[in-house]
Parts: C-alpha cells; structure tokens; sequence
C-alpha cells in the first residue's frame, strides 16, 4: 500500500489562505507530486485516486496533529 508522509507548515497564521501542509514523501507509489505545499482536500483526492494512505507527521508546536488521519 502506498503511503503519503504530510505535515503541517510552521510558517502560517490562523485564517491565512495559504496551503497547510508541506508533503514530506511517498512511499509505495510511482507518483510524482510537483508542489511542496497542499491543501487537505486536494491531498484527500490524491490518496484516494492512488489508493494511498495519508499520515500526518506531528510538527511538535501548538498546532500539531500528530494523529494518524486517511
């Protein structure tokens, strides 16, 4: 099964309209992603074509998810 590795940015402030999170890899899949920062909607369709899981990796600040999401 293919794996997305994704985390959140550091640099963004609450209510910007900038792309959360930053692909960190892929593992387990001939997929090229050419842009370093995504929005989870567009993230959730691209795993979901794929058939790819997504984990989100925790950025140990305030805003961290590090909870395990597909």
């Amino acid at each position: 099964m293919a794996t997305i590795f994704v985390r959140e940015r550091r640099k963004i402030e609450q209510g910007e309209k900038k792309p959360r999170f930053r692909i960190v890899g892929v593992s387990g899949a001939d997929v090229k992603l050419y842009s370093k920062h995504i929005r989870r909607q567009e993230l959730k369709v691209i795993a979901e074509t794929v058939g790819a899981e997504v984990v989100y990796l925790p950025t140990g600040g305030d805003g961290a998810m590090g909870d395990k999401k597909e």
